[in-house]
């Protein structure tokens, strides 16, 4: 990872994007509001903008206090299409990640987290998160590659 002015290069696939939210970094401490994270290939103009549940303002999952159970420590890349209702586990025990199976509705698991439902605006591929860290739930923000993520 390098930081250069207000930009931070990871060596990935992921497109730029600016995160509004993030005050720390856990490793480096560096406040990160309005920072802008990039790959180094060439972003196409549609990569560039941060992908958006379209009913966040509707439903509230994604500001449930607490994260998940860590179920994979890379993201998962996945077509989604408009005007289709999704619900992304949140409690990570869900069998057909990253999507919610109804697990966490098992009395004996005590999960008190419950999916998040999605919906996007165009038909084109996303990634999920599948660490269940991400502070722009569904979507995976590059947290899975903090140090305290990669030792579990």
């Amino acid at each position: 990872m390098n930081v250069l002015s207000n930009r931070i290069y990871f060596n990935a696939k992921y497109s730029c994007f600016e995160i509004q939210k993030w005050t720390n970094l856990i490793k480096n401490k560096i406040a990160l509001q309005n920072m802008v994270f990039c790959s180094k290939k060439e972003e196409k103009e549609e990569d560039l903008e941060l992908p958006k549940n379209e009913i966040r303002e509707f439903h509230s999952a994604h500001l449930q206090s607490g994260f998940g159970l860590i179920y994979d420590k890379k993201p998962f890349k996945v077509r989604l299409i408009p005007n289709k209702t999704y619900y992304w586990c949140t409690c990570g025990q869900s069998k057909t990640q990253p999507f919610c199976d109804g697990t966490h509705k098992k009395p004996q698991l005590k999960i008190k987290l419950r999916p998040v439902r999605l919906e996007v605006a165009k038909e084109k591929d996303y990634w999920l998160c599948n660490c269940k860290q991400t502070a722009n739930r569904p979507f995976c923000d590059g947290t899975h590659k903090r140090p305290d993520i990669q030792e579990k």
